[in-house]
């Protein structure tokens, strides 16, 4: 968002400590670290969760497919169990009330809290849970949201990155990506429920065809740079196959 572009430039300016931006509609956040930090929303979730599972261990917490796996493994560290669902406010709250998880949320930042609230993506609501929690962390250990941004581990990711495909052919495209990508890697290590997302002991990659645009959607995350550009030639490669163009991200 443009917004958190500006907002990131005042909270440096004024020394604060944390900034907010919403959406029109109010249903996405974004927050703004002192250091101006856009935390993406799948790591919000991850540390909304942190809190939320001291009252519901072990419960199961809900990301969409674009999610980071540190997102995942800040949840697993905290006691919970993560999931991976189809992107979406729709379908994240239907997998939500579904599975009785109390959180679920989308790297987007649409956030869908039922641990005490019923399970919308409230952006307002989920501000006032955030500097609650933030309050609540600072005062008992005087870890602030940066120290917890700092502490966690350097990941290579893209952007999220849009690639141009006509709707009436994008799913397709996505058909043929599926059968080529389900052949060249073990059952387990591939990820079907929205688009295609191949998981490796190094990162993972996604491609999916977007819910709002006649586009396809690309993400990877490595465990270095190296790890990450190699994911990247693996997009370019199947997406070639496909029958579609793409020379990677653009910044």
């Amino acid at each position: 968002m443009k917004m958190l572009h500006a907002i990131s430039e005042a909270v440096i300016k004024n020394k604060a400590d944390i900034g907010f931006g919403f959406d029109g509609d109010g249903d996405r956040i974004g927050l703004v670290d002192s250091k101006g930090r856009q935390i993406a929303g799948d790591i919000l979730t991850a540390f909304l969760a942190t809190d939320i599972l001291t009252r519901n261990p072990g419960a199961d917490i809900i990301f969409d497919v674009k999610s980071s796996a540190l997102a995942m493994q800040i949840v697993r560290d905290a006691g919970g169990t993560p999931h991976l669902w189809k992107t979406g406010h729709s379908h994240m709250k239907q997998k939500l009330h579904e599975t009785g998880a109390p959180l679920a949320g989308e790297m987007s930042g649409h956030i869908f809290i039922a641990d005490g609230d019923y399970g919308f993506d409230d952006a307002l609501y989920v501000a006032s849970r955030l500097v609650t929690q933030i309050a609540k962390r600072t005062a008992e250990t005087g870890m602030s949201i940066t120290d917890f941004m700092d502490s966690l581990p350097e990941t290579f990711t893209t952007p999220e990155c849009r690639i141009d495909c006509p709707d009436t052919e994008k799913f397709e495209v996505m058909a043929r990506l599926s059968e080529a990508v389900s052949n060249g890697y073990a059952p387990d290590s591939v990820n079907v429920i929205d688009g295609v997302r191949v998981t490796t002991s190094k990162g993972w990659w996604l491609i999916r065809a977007s819910n709002t645009e006649a586009a396809l959607v690309a993400r990877a995350e490595g465990k270095d740079a190296v790890i990450c550009d190699r994911f990247v030639s693996d997009i370019i490669r199947y997406l070639d196959y496909a029958g579609l163009k793409w020379t990677g991200p653009t910044s």
